[in-house]
């Protein structure tokens, strides 16, 4: 069976695809290898590979890294990984453009782990590359309370099948915990047999600004070049790419 960790990631996350056109055009510019930051099983990474990018993705969890290696082998792509932390990574090579998709830079453990991450980004960046960071403000979420904020209708589950699993991930609530955005999820796993298991999963976010996170990038040595919006779809939020770029050497 699918690694339970691997089939959560991609129930919740890989069909997700508001950002990818950004990320592409983003790929481009750069002209060179993509460090990415939080790869997962490889959203964006194999996505980015496909179309002849030469993508190098991190993440904490070897199962995820795993998988994206796996895919990538088996389809003959430019994309690898490895099980590293954004936070104090180590490489011997720089990069023109540092992707951060999703809310990797809110996961992290509060400002002075996003100033650590910042940091070593900034180290592995050419002079001039940008990092580019995904931001979802507290004013992008809906209020406190059911998923189902306001009269819209209420969110469906994100469905998958893999193995001969049914994996399926209700968004319950959103809600604020003091200086913490809290979203949480029913996870609903149904075996080859008929056998039912579930759970409620809570993914903490630090509530950031993009301005919070470009005051953070120039104690680093990155300095705000730009924004861009990813717009929201009929089941996930809007959000902000913060580009910063490296100061020139």
């Amino acid at each position: 069976m699918t690694d339970r960790t691997v089939a959560w990631h991609e129930v919740e996350c890989g069909s997700y695809a508001a950002d990818l056109p950004l990320w592409e055009e983003l790929a481009v510019a750069g002209g060179g290898p993509i460090l990415e930051l939080g790869c997962g099983t490889g959203r964006v990474a194999l996505h980015l590979a496909r179309r002849g990018h030469d993508v190098l993705g991190l993440d904490t969890d070897p199962a995820l890294v795993a998988a994206l290696n796996s895919r990538a082998r088996e389809a003959g792509l430019p994309g690898r990984a490895l099980a590293a932390d954004a936070t104090s990574f180590e490489l011997e090579e720089r990069f023109p453009l540092v992707i951060a998709p999703m809310q990797l830079v809110q996961l992290l453990r509060g400002a002075r782990a996003r100033r650590a991450m910042l940091a070593r980004v900034a180290a592995h960046l050419e002079p001039g590359g940008i990092l580019a960071a995904t931001v979802v403000a507290p004013g992008q979420l809906p209020e406190s309370g059911t998923a189902a904020a306001g009269n819209g209708p209420a969110p469906l589950p994100d469905v998958r099948e893999l193995d001969g699993w049914l994996f399926s991930s209700l968004p319950l609530a959103v809600r604020r915990d003091g200086e913490r955005l809290s979203i949480e999820r029913l996870r609903q796993a149904v075996s080859p047999a008929g056998e039912l298991s579930e759970e409620v999963d809570i993914t903490e976010l630090a509530p950031l600004s993009p301005a919070q996170l470009e005051a953070e990038a120039r104690d680093t040595g990155l300095s705000p070049a730009d924004s861009r919006d990813v717009p929201a779809t009929d089941w996930h939020v809007g959000s902000t790419v913060c580009l910063l770029r490296c100061r020139d050497e």
